[in-house]
């Protein structure tokens, strides 16, 4: 990994004190995703990341999720599902709830996102409690789909995030 980009990312995160609610210290990526340089140069580190492997499908987590998911998937020659918060999806759904940092909530996927032993890896903007991805991981093993690991732009070790996922987890910036 480059320290270079790592440096770059971190000059860029905004830091939000007390959102979504008090006490919560917030890691804005907005401004990365402002700078197109950086944004294509976190893009192909997380690419990277399973460059050369054979990747099915690469899955999001709503909402920025989306954003590095749907961005990397092409890169890895595979296509994107989203795992969306409830009555987002229109088809018969397969779901798993959790708990996050500062609340709960519900993705959903559809019930035929996946074949049977399709090869996924997990992409999403930021690794806290490992909440959201720990139910992500499970619903693609629900749809049958094997999960090669995950990767954050973000991930605020302090919170443990990693130990709540059984599957290699890569990030780029960790605080």
């Amino acid at each position: 990994m480059s320290d270079a980009l790592v440096d770059a990312v971190k000059a860029r995160i905004r830091n939000v004190p007390d959102f979504p609610k008090p006490g919560i210290q917030f890691k804005d990526i907005t401004p990365v995703l402002a700078d197109a340089r950086l944004f294509s140069d976190c893009v192909n580190w997380v690419a990277g990341q399973y460059a050369g492997e054979y990747v099915d499908q690469v899955i999001g987590m709503e909402s920025r999720g989306f954003i590095f998911g749907a961005a990397v998937a092409p890169q890895l020659h595979a296509g994107f599902i989203p795992a969306r918060k409830p009555g987002k999806l229109p088809w018969n759904k397969i779901s798993e709830t959790y708990d996050l940092e500062y609340g709960s909530n519900t993705l959903e996927i559809h019930e035929d996102a996946f074949k049977p032993g399709d090869k996924v890896v997990v992409v999403d903007d930021l690794l806290a409690t490992g909440g959201t991805a720990a139910a992500t991981v499970a619903l693609c093993r629900k749809a049958g789909a094997e999960v090669l690991g995950c990767v954050f732009l973000v991930e605020l070790g302090f919170l443990d995030g990693r130990s709540k996922l059984d599957v290699p987890v890569h990030s780029l910036v960790v605080y």
